[in-house]
């Protein structure tokens, strides 16, 4: 090997946080190219490549040369980490332990051919998931079952519920990189996570509000209200939380819909009836997957349907991060909605951030983007949208605006800065 592989932080450093990457010690103008590959904690492996050509000085930055074709091109110095793509089909990545970091290996390949040339240089770069000094902490508080991440120092921390969407269990990656930005997190399973319900037939906002208790009563965070994050089913759950319950002080909704969809929303006395799917507008795309964003029933009466979350009893704000081609349903038309409803109940317009080209999985910087995995329910693959390229700048603006939000909303001072390529 005879080229060196230069990463800045070196090392490591956190999933949301860049990395420049630069290889020294190439003939001038040497044709090489790079591959970035990972496994995930059940083996999947995930790979990206790219060719590039070496300056007149024999050094390669990702950060000034355009990459010349491969997995994508064009300067994206962030191109080797958001392009990785599953060596198996539909296969989604996710980290299951957050408490291990990503190994991404790094290799330095001479030439632009098909086949793989002499290997030049590599390198190992650890992505983590938590910060140095935060604390992971297990609940297991009445019912609730969760994860409480905690920023380092002494606190009281402003207060985030983070919650997903159907796929059930317990996620913690956001949980744990937004503790890193100075947020007491709590990550929050709603089934099929121990003795938790293996199937979900309804959602009880009474157990969610068990786990707003439980933030509102720790002596680690600060009150006078809890921050609410979710995506999907998650962030509808997130909507209704703030239209039922007490001191919610902002919330988040990443491609929600601010409706109750295939099973009714239930708290004490009140019941949201479902708004019901009819599988038979179910549609097969060109590539043979099935594409399910038109199955939800129609929007009767618009925003003033029976089945519609009442958006308008909620006391924080609310931020509606949008992928304009979603495929789960059509989150820009349901956001839009909502903010009617607002609107036709004398409250303010919540804002409504789009993102075109980008799908429903809108998660934390330079995760790569799901375009299909099989559907929990329907157990087979359907498309989720979005394009690699503009998801991926949009999960990086996605992720400032929401830290913005609820330091802003929740009286936090963001702990760590994004340093700029």
């Amino acid at each position: 090997m005879s080229a060196t592989l230069v990463l800045e932080p070196a090392g490591r450093c956190c999933w949301d946080e860049p990395v420049r990457i630069a290889v020294r010690g190439l003939a001038p103008e040497q044709p090489v190219t790079l591959r970035a590959s990972l496994r995930d904690e059940k083996g999947a492996l995930f790979q990206a490549h790219a060719r590039y050509r070496a300056d007149a000085g024999g050094e390669l930055d990702l950060a000034r040369a355009p990459a010349l074709g491969g997995s994508f091109a064009g300067l994206e110095p962030m191109g080797l980490l958001w392009a990785l793509e599953p060596e198996k089909p539909f296969w989604r990545f996710v980290k299951r332990d957050v408490q291990t970091p990503f190994a991404v290996e790094l290799e330095v390949l001479d030439g632009h051919g098909p086949e793989a040339g002499r290997l030049l240089g590599r390198a190992v770069h650890e992505r983590d998931f938590m910060a140095p000094g935060v604390r992971r902490e297990p609940v297991r508080a009445g019912r609730v079952r969760a994860t409480l991440f905690l920023p380092p120092g002494p606190g009281p921390f402003p207060g985030i519920i983070d919650i997903f969407g159907l796929g059930g269990g317990l996620l913690e990656y956001r949980a744990s990189l937004l503790a890193g930005h100075g947020f007491a997190t709590l990550a929050v399973a709603y089934y099929d996570f121990e003795d938790l319900p293996k199937q979900l037939d309804s959602i009880h906002l009474e157990y969610f509000e068990e786990a707003l208790c439980y933030m509102l009563q720790h002596p680690q965070v600060k009150g006078p209200g809890i921050g609410l994050l979710g995506i999907s089913l998650g962030a509808d759950i997130c909507l209704s939380m703030a239209s039922f319950l007490k001191n919610v002080s902002a919330t988040v909704s990443i491609n929600g819909s601010a409706f109750s969809g295939n099973r009714g929303i239930h708290y004490k006395q009140t019941t949201i009836p479902p708004l019901g799917y009819d599988l038979r507008r179910t549609k097969v795309a060109f590539s043979g997957l099935l594409d399910i964003v038109d199955v939800r029933n129609d929007m009767v009466r618009g925003c003033e349907n029976p089945s519609m979350i009442p958006i308008e009893k909620a006391q924080g704000p609310i931020l509606f991060i949008v992928g304009q081609d979603d495929h789960n349903w059509r989150s820009e038309l349901y956001a839009q909605v909502a903010c009617e409803r607002l609107q036709a109940h004398g409250k303010e317009k919540s804002q409504i951030i789009c993102y075109p080209g980008t799908g429903h999985y809108i998660e934390p910087p330079y995760f790569p983007m799901c375009p299909a995995s099989f559907h929990i329910l329907l157990n087979k693959p359907v498309m989720w949208g979005g394009e690699p390229r503009p998801h991926s700048k949009a999960q990086v603006d996605a992720w400032k605006q929401i830290l913005s939000f609820f330091c802003k909303h929740l009286g936090g001072t963001q702990k760590r800065a994004f340093s700029k390529l």
